[in-house]
């Protein structure tokens, strides 16, 4: 790689995986040191999910260009950001994914990463209302001092300069506990700093290829990292609500609001820019803190935790079976929801991220949950919701792989909650997957598909998720991929239409194409109301 190069998207999407799977295989490890600011044993949970989030935002942006798919990370990122530490990695990433924006040309790639991580500590100690030493934000610190360090020499080179920051990272971790008593007195270093051990690890390893030892170096003679020693209670004395929402406000705003909720509460974290801010804030008074956000601007995707219960309440019992599935459109939400799912809106352009996954499981009360992500690029998000309602609140979950909406509905239709739940979920797998799909679209840009070139407002159409047919007339590309589907046979045919104007005529010419051509084979028709694609088929 040339040394002024900007660093490949290939490269950050790389990142992206490596540090992913990182904080997935040190999530439970992190959640145990987890006793600042409050032991609730979350910290590794709510960075693996922010980070997912990240992921798959910059998966979905990946053809739209460099800068606009790191500015889909950034915002995946704060949008996906789950409590205090997930606030700050949004902060972290953020800032430097802007960094590397905003690289000029000829301006050296190793300088431009080592000026990103000294522009994330300097936002990651503005965004949090008090900075205390012996966390994530000394561990940054040292992190990016060292890159600088290492970018000043002749010809510096990107992966010995994030070497030097991982090593860096590791050392300042080991030393967490000498700068904050509860850590010394629990024993652990810090979870906050521990899971940003891991990304900058992984980092290293996307640029270079190495993996770096997972256990960090003796800081003196005799001394390592401590083991985790978790569960040690929350203080009765402290914040009883953990309040966090989205913020749609100017940013002349955000200062009078740092300034109220940094009156009402502690471990106050506030991130964003470009007139969007995620909010963080322990307080006792939530109502409050919702309060100075409304003064501020429109708070949204509102999220308020009882402290103390979540600590020391019973979990809750739960019992019966739910079905929580994605829906792209207001009338697939309602085919969901009339056949008793537990629906979280998605599509393309607004996929959920895990974490939205994760609380409609929790939200469902069930103690067996079966997922329908019913979009492939859902399915990897549905697993890690899975694995950690299993792992973190004793939820049986399986995801059923479906990758399209009417997928989703074949197996909603054979979905028998008195069944076993490793029959029902053997049924609906097998339905769905055998439920040969189909769709059509609008072209919205040029471009060269499987079935050959298309300009802007071509007719396309698409079975099993890739383009089979260019066309210059909806009608005929929809029965041209109804006949695709069809060739191997079926009984019943569902069409779904979408938003598009010429939606329910274009329903109205499938069926009537059926009914001649196949009369034996029943037709079903259903508004879905979703974007982008006229119409969804599907045969069984």
């Amino acid at each position: 790689m040339s040394a002024a190069r900007p660093l490949d998207l290939a490269v950050v999407a790389r990142f992206a995986e490596l540090a992913t799977d990182a904080l997935g295989a040190a999530r439970e490890e992190i959640d145990a040191l987890n006793v600042y600011p409050v032991p609730d044993g979350d910290t590794g949970t709510n960075m693996f999910l922010t980070l997912s989030a990240a992921r798959d935002a910059l998966q979905e942006a990946g053809d739209r260009g460099r800068t606009a798919a790191l500015e889909a990370f950034a915002k995946g990122a704060l949008l996906g950001a789950r409590g205090n530490s997930g606030v700050i990695l949004a902060e972290i990433l953020g800032a430097v994914v802007r960094r590397l924006a905003r690289q000029a040309e000829g301006e050296p790639t190793a300088v431009v990463v080592a000026e990103a991580l000294g522009e994330a500590t300097e936002a990651s100690y503005a965004a949090v209302g008090t900075p205390v030493e012996g966390t994530i934000l000394t561990v940054l610190r040292a992190a990016g001092e060292a890159a600088m360090e290492r970018a000043k020499g002749p010809e510096p080179r990107t992966g010995e300069v994030l070497c030097a920051a991982a090593a860096a990272a590791r050392e300042a971790l080991a030393r967490t506990p000498d700068q904050l008593p509860v850590l010394r007195d629990a024993g652990v270093v810090d979870a906050g700093g521990r899971g940003l051990t891991a990304i900058l690890d992984a980092a290293e390893t996307a640029l270079t290829g190495r993996r770096p030892s997972p256990v960090a170096p003796t800081v003196t003679p005799h001394r390592t990292i401590p083991t985790p020693h978790p569960g040690a209670p929350v203080d009765p004395g402290g914040p009883s609500f953990e309040v966090m929402y989205l913020l749609d406000a100017p940013a002349d705003t955000v200062a009078s609001l740092r300034e109220r909720l940094a009156a009402l509460g502690e471990s106050l974290v506030i991130t964003g820019s470009d007139g969007l801010w995620n909010v963080h804030v322990h307080v006792d008074d939530a109502g409050a803190a919702l309060e100075a956000g409304v003064a501020a601007g429109r708070p949204h995707r509102i999220r308020v935790t009882h402290l103390q219960a979540s600590a020391q309440a019973p979990v809750p019992t739960r019992t019966g079976r739910k079905v929580v599935a994605m829906a792209a459109g207001p009338g697939l939400r309602a085919l969901f929801e009339d056949a008793g799912a537990v629906v979280v809106d998605g599509g393309p352009g607004m996929r959920p991220a895990a974490g939205q996954l994760l609380e409609a499981i929790r939200r469902s009360g069930a103690a067996e949950v079966v997922v329908l992500p019913n979009d492939s690029d859902t399915v990897r998000a549905a697993a890690v919701a899975a694995r950690t309602a299993e792992a973190d609140d004793g939820i049986r979950v399986a995801v059923v792989p479906s990758h399209a909406q009417v997928q989703g509905l074949a197996a909603m239709a054979v979905h028998e909650p008195g069944r076993s739940f490793d029959g029902d979920v053997l049924e609906m797998t097998a339905t769905a997957r055998h439920a040969r799909h189909g769709a059509v679209t609008v072209a919205a840009k040029r471009a060269m598909t499987m079935a050959g070139a298309c300009e802007v407002g071509d007719a396309l159409g698409v079975v099993d998720g890739d383009f089979v047919v260019v066309g210059d007339d909806l009608a005929a590309v929809a029965t041209d991929v109804l006949g695709r589907l069809l060739g191997a046979g079926g009984e019943l045919v569902t069409v779904v239409c979408g938003a598009h104007a010429e939606a329910a005529d274009l329903a109205r010419a499938c069926s009537a194409w059926v009914e001649e051509h196949h009369p034996t084979v029943d037709v079903m028709v259903y508004d879905g109301g979703q974007d982008r694609y006229p119409l969804l088929m599907c045969v069984e």
